[in-house]
């Protein structure tokens, strides 16, 4: 298979139905962000080395592949919908099961931090804010009626996990949170 194929020279990529849409298009706004957070999430676990905050994260890439495909195949073709395995609910309990499990080992938050600390924490404070912006493309998708809405769910709950995890990596390098205080 060929690396490139002149297709989206003109500005126009296609969807998993086949239709050609503009780049500039909520789509490509969605899961290019969505493949921009897998990347940065690669910077993650190529440096750390909690295995299993690396082992959570890799399967999170994994989500997000299939959140790339899910976002491909707009809200309504029945016959593509058949092809593709759609983002579910069961996908975001299981990242709600591993919020409360490392919430739970934390300091309480009583304040406002600042995103920081060790290179693989920072990676993923930087992620969250990439994953913010995702789910606001999405957002306009579903309100509009043309994507998942499991996929907004899963990315809002997706953004709080990798602020848990930024803490839990700083708590495990024993790095104090920097407490946000007014200028």
């Amino acid at each position: 298979m060929k690396i490139y194929t002149k297709k989206g020279d003109k500005g126009e990529s296609g969807l998993f139905t086949g239709e050609r849409i503009p780049k500039h298009s909520l789509f490509f706004h969605a899961y290019g962000n969505v493949d921009e957070l897998a990347a940065i999430l690669g910077l993650a676990v190529s440096c750390t080395t909690d295995k299993e905050i690396k082992d959570i994260i890799i399967e999170i890439q994994r989500d997000l592949f299939q959140i790339g495909s899910d976002l491909s195949t707009p809200v309504g073709n029945a016959e593509k919908e058949k092809k593709i395995d759609r983002v579910s609910p069961e996908q975001t309990i299981k990242l709600e099961r591993i919020i409360d499990k490392f919430d739970s080992q934390l300091p309480e938050l009583k304040n406002f931090i600042l995103p920081g600390g060790t290179i693989p924490a920072s990676y993923l404070h930087f992620a969250r804010t990439v994953c913010r912006r995702a789910e606001r493309y999405v957002s306009a998708l579903t309100n509009e009626g043309k994507a998942n809405k499991e996929v907004l769910i899963y990315l809002n709950r997706l953004s709080d996990l990798l602020f848990v995890l930024a803490r839990v990596l700083n708590n495990r390098s024993n790095i104090k949170e920097t407490i946000w205080k007014r200028s």
